[in-house]
């Protein structure tokens, strides 16, 4: 219960003195937090983070996908379908290569 109190009181607190700063503060923050963001250093910064972390992903999805393939078999061998309902084009194509009729 103190800690609810606690947190209660924190919160009142901070509405206060944030209506008190206003909307001045508020745009003041803001065009602060748009010219970092335009900065060409950290947008460069967040190239490399964002490559780095597709790579990582990449990589656990991967091994994330071995182990599921050799835990569940069917997985591995599963293709998808095409939806279609009609038999896909490389088995019409071995079955009238193989009976010399096409089908």
């Amino acid at each position: 219960m103190r800690y609810r109190m606690t947190f209660a009181a924190g919160l009142a607190i901070g509405y206060v003195l944030g209506s008190r700063a206003g909307r001045e503060r508020y745009e003041q923050i803001k065009r602060t937090a748009q010219r970092v963001a335009d900065n060409p250093r950290v947008q460069e910064i967040a190239g490399v983070v964002g490559a780095q972390t597709a790579k990582i992903a990449g990589v656990a999805r991967e091994r994330v996908g071995d182990t599921l393939q050799r835990r569940i078999p069917f997985l591995g061998d599963h293709k998808p379908e095409t939806g279609t309902g009609w038999p896909e084009e490389d088995l019409m194509d071995k079955e009238a290569h193989e009976t010399g009729m096409p089908r």
